[in-house]
């Protein structure tokens, strides 16, 4: 392709990229491409813009182009990293390079390069959004962890029921021991004796013990003599 056929495949370019093609020369010029935002949630950044440097050698389309990418002036920040994502784009670039030799191929390009670097900042939105949702999970977890009980796996339910069977056989130790002594105290009657108790004179007729009693007794039933008393056969 000559250098009149490299100017019409740059008048259709124009014509793609009115306002985002500046020519430098016959055979070189810049392309602004401005990238679509992810729809991820949450991401709320203005994405950047990219500008592909070309130039023709002369005998393009036969050969690769030369290209250079950069970011613009006024491009807000974003996740894309140069010279590192730089690097990577331009070389995403080669397949299609090499597909298109013999053709006119830069529209293809800004094309292909456009989708990669949408892809980047896809990618990299998601990552940031999935680390966001796994941080507030982190923290619905630790919340809800104030109001759940500690969870029962085999072990522990081991340790518990081990632990409650000691606790027991520990309190029935304790009660029998508790049982035997006041059993102890009851056989040994507490340790006191029986007091005799003296049985007055009416008492002794009311059970007939005796028979009849002369009227010396006291007015309470004590009796005066005890030889008054006569003891029935």
């Amino acid at each position: 392709m000559g250098v009149e056929e490299q100017l019409q495949e740059i008048e259709v370019l124009q014509s793609i990229y009115p306002d985002e093609l500046t020519q430098i020369s016959d055979t070189s010029y810049t392309i602004c491409l401005a990238l679509e935002p992810p729809s991820i949630p949450g991401y709320d950044h203005e994405p950047p813009i990219l500008v592909l440097h070309v130039e023709y050698p002369p005998t393009y389309p036969d050969v690769p182009p030369t290209l250079d990418l950069t970011l613009d002036a006024n491009s807000p920040s974003s996740s894309l990293s140069f010279p590192d994502d730089k690097n990577t784009l331009l070389s995403a670039l080669s397949p299609t390079i090499d597909e298109n030799l013999g053709m006119e191929m830069i529209f293809t390009l800004t094309t292909t390069l456009k989708e990669s670097a949408e892809e980047i900042l896809k990618t990299r939105a998601q990552e940031k959004e999935n680390k966001r949702e796994e941080e507030i999970r982190k923290e619905e977890e630790k919340e809800m962890e104030k109001f759940r009980g500690t969870l029962v796996t085999r072990e522990r339910f081991v340790e518990w029921r081990d632990k409650f069977s000691a606790e027991m056989e520990e309190k029935k130790r304790r009660e029998k021991e508790k049982e035997d002594e006041e059993k102890s105290k009851r056989g040994s009657g507490g340790g006191g004796t029986i007091k005799e108790k003296r049985m007055t004179g009416r008492e002794l007729y009311e059970k007939g013990l005796v028979g009849n009693v002369d009227d010396d007794e006291t007015e309470d039933g004590e009796v005066a003599d005890i030889s008054q008393l006569k003891i029935k056969e």
